[in-house]
């Protein structure tokens, strides 16, 4: 009998993570994407980001896109990770009840 599959996974990323190394989480987002209808990856303030995680976030919404599955960012109000992401281009609206941005721009 198949296991079902789960409808939306969240993925957070451990406090001081530096995404200097996206390695490993391509390996997780990948896997993630392919088990799930819908992904939230939850990142925290104190978390560091350059283009290769923005390369990452890039081919991860394109990979979810073309399965037709659901891919979502979310980070505090501020931070260097905002920061990075906004300068791509990725920010699209604030949720002020939750004081995160909710990254659902399409590619």
């Amino acid at each position: 009998m198949d296991t079902p599959k789960q409808y939306c996974e969240s993925i957070n990323l451990p406090d001081g993570l530096s995404i200097r190394t996206t390695s490993e989480l391509y390996s997780k987002f990948t896997d993630a994407i392919r088990a799930n209808d819908a992904i939230t990856v939850s990142i925290p303030e104190s978390a560091e980001a350059d283009l290769s995680f923005v390369q990452l976030i890039e081919s991860s919404r394109r990979q979810a896109k073309a399965e037709g599955k659901t891919f979502k960012l979310s980070t505090p109000a501020s931070g260097s990770v905002l920061k990075v992401l906004e300068r791509a281009g990725f920010i699209e609206s604030f949720d002020q009840e939750d004081s995160k941005f909710w990254l659902h721009k399409e590619v």
